[in-house]
């Protein structure tokens, strides 16, 4: 006996049983044999043609009309059959896609990655999620040998894939620069050359790149349209804006970038963020500057890397915990 006649024969079982005793058990049968069916890959169509001739064959005396409505329930359930072979099939493409991101994820992390510096009298806290799978922000540090800290932070005006592609390029890009590493306002006049040849001209990216100075304790920072970060002077206890303007990268190669400076005093801090951070939606619309700030001085006591944590946690909550941009955060918050 082949397998279509074994399930041929147990169909024939499974139907005589429930038309004799119309029980639980029988029905349990019929939800066994439907899971065998779909694994054995047996369309619907086949299913309603096998229960007619199995009907007819126990009932040779059945009305003809209702043999005949048969006819159409099998026209019915061809075309549910092909739309639901198509809908595994789609489904089956989204799981093999979902899977290929969640690598290219994991790669992109790995490949993006950087380690806060620990340098005395200087507190880091950095935190950076991704609103998909795939990041279009971007940070990073960089410790040299006098203990000048720089610090990098970019965003692709754009989501997905291909933001990613363009953070993986600007990082190796970054990576490919002198040892000794320049001002901020050549390095972005660098990194803009770069852009400007390798990325696609409807694709921009903006960037703050700072380095911060421990010997003399000042920060020296340009910007490329980024979002601007904050300033906190412990002593006034007042927040005001980096103020620092550039055009963003990519757009015209010969630009030249304004290079700031910043002293930055025992309990001070600087405030680094993606646009993801001051654009977070509610249902009143974006957040006002004041909240953020309120939230930074709600957690003004603790160290760098909680604060960032927490606000992460507040601005999340707000959204109902659905990130509808990339949120990067970095706070240098000087010893006191």
């Amino acid at each position: 006996m082949d397998f279509r006649e074994m399930m041929e024969s147990k169909y024939r079982d499974i139907l005589d049983n429930y038309i004799k005793e119309q029980s639980e058990q029988a029905l349990y049968a019929g939800q066994k044999f439907s899971r065998k069916s779909i694994e054995q890959k047996i369309a619907p169509e086949e299913i309603v043609s096998l229960h007619k001739s199995i009907l007819l064959e126990m009932y040779p005396e059945l009305p003809e009309d209702i043999m005949h409505s048969f006819d159409i329930l099998l026209e019915v359930m061809i075309a549910y059959g092909i739309a639901y072979r198509e809908h595994q099939s789609l489904r089956h493409q989204q799981e093999e896609l979902r899977s290929e991101m969640e690598i290219a994820a994991n790669v992109q992390q790995t490949l993006l990655g950087t380690n806060i510096p620990t340098v005395p009298g200087l507190d880091i806290g950095a935190i950076s999620v991704p609103a998909k799978h795939m990041n279009g922000d971007y940070f990073h540090f960089v410790q040299d040998e006098n203990n000048n800290i720089s610090v990098a932070i970019a965003d692709v005006i754009g989501k997905g894939i291909p933001a990613a592609l363009c953070m993986s390029m600007i990082k190796y890009a970054m990576d490919s620069l002198p040892e000794n590493r320049l001002d901020p306002s050549s390095i972005l006049e660098n990194l803009n050359r770069v852009v400007e040849q390798n990325v696609d001209p409807s694709m921009f990216i903006t960037m703050f790149y700072g380095m911060f100075n421990p010997s003399n304790n000042i920060f020296y920072y340009a910007s490329a349209g980024h979002e601007p970060g904050f300033y906190y002077d412990s002593k006034k206890k007042e927040f005001s804006e980096l103020v620092a303007r550039g055009l963003l990268l990519g757009v015209d190669k010969r630009t030249k970038y304004t290079q700031y400076e910043k002293e930055i005093l025992p309990g001070d801090m600087v405030i680094l963020m993606s646009d993801g951070v001051t654009e977070c939606r509610t249902e009143e619309g974006f957040i006002e500057k004041e909240t953020l700030i309120g939230y930074i001085n709600k957690y003004i006591h603790l160290n760098a890397q909680e604060i960032v944590n927490n606000i992460f946690r507040e601005l999340e909550k707000l959204q109902h915990f659905q990130l509808r941009d990339d949120f990067t955060l970095i706070i240098l918050k000087r010893d006191v």
